[in-house]
Order: structure tokens, then C-alpha cells, then sequence
């Protein structure tokens, strides 16, 4: 969420839409806009609506596939510690995800209260 309104919204010092398309360009990611929205979506959005428990499976698999491509294609080459832009954070990040998408939402989610997810964790 926060890391998504740095990137949608420019919020926090982030380098907004721009500054994330230049990245994605770097990096081979074409066509840079296009992905650099969806990113960017999947980020923001999507961490709201986890944090709600909106479309909770959804959103988290967005993410699953989100914190997959940041450690593959930006990651991977700095080791595993967050300190040295490593793949820890988003290798937490992506299995607290894939947990949700396994589970479901919590039982105070907007899912179980509207009756979309009918079980679920907690």
C-alpha cells in the first residue's frame, strides 16, 4: 500500500507512474507504461483491498505475482537482506500474500461480513 501510493501517487518521496515506467524500461519491462500502471495498481489498490479484506484472494494473487517479479527482475543479484536492496522484503511480503490466497480473509474481512468468502482464516 504505502510503496504502491509512492509509485501511483509519487507520495512519500516515490517517483510516481514516470518514475516507475523509466525503472521498468531499465529492466527490459515493455511496454513500460502499460505495466508501470498495473504495478502500480496492483500495489496500491490491492494493498488497501487486502488490508480490508476486499476481494482478498484476488488482490492477494496480484501481489503474489508483484513480489515474484520485483525479486526476479530487481532483487535477486543484491543476496537476501533488505539493508542491501535484497529479496527479503519482498519474499515476506509475497508469502503473507500467498498465505491469504491459500486461507482467505480473517473473519472481520468485507469478504466474510458480505458473504463472498464464506470460511476462511480466523
Amino acid at each position: 500500500m504505502m510503496h504502491g501510493s509512492q509509485k501511483l501517487l509519487g507520495a512519500f518521496g516515490g517517483g510516481g507512474l514516470a518514475g516507475v515506467a523509466g525503472m521498468l524500461s531499465k529492466l527490459g519491462v515493455e511496454p513500460a507504461q502499460i505495466w508501470a500502471w498495473v504495478l502500480s495498481i496492483t500495489e496500491f489498490v490491492g494493498g488497501v483491498c487486502v488490508f480490508l479484506g476486499f476481494l482478498a484472494r484476488f488482490w492477494a494473487a496480484g501481489l503474489v505475482i508483484d513480489m515474484a517479479v520485483a525479486i526476479f527482475k530487481v532483487h535477486i543479484h543484491n543476496g537476501f537482506f533488505a539493508g542491501k536492496n535484497g529479496f527479503e522484503l519482498p519474499l515476506a511480503l509475497g508469502v503473507m500474500a500467498l498465505v491469504i490466497v491459500l486461507t482467505g480473509p480473517g473473519s472481520l474481512s468485507v469478504d466474510r461480513a458480505t458473504g463472498i468468502e464464506k470460511g476462511g482464516a480466523g
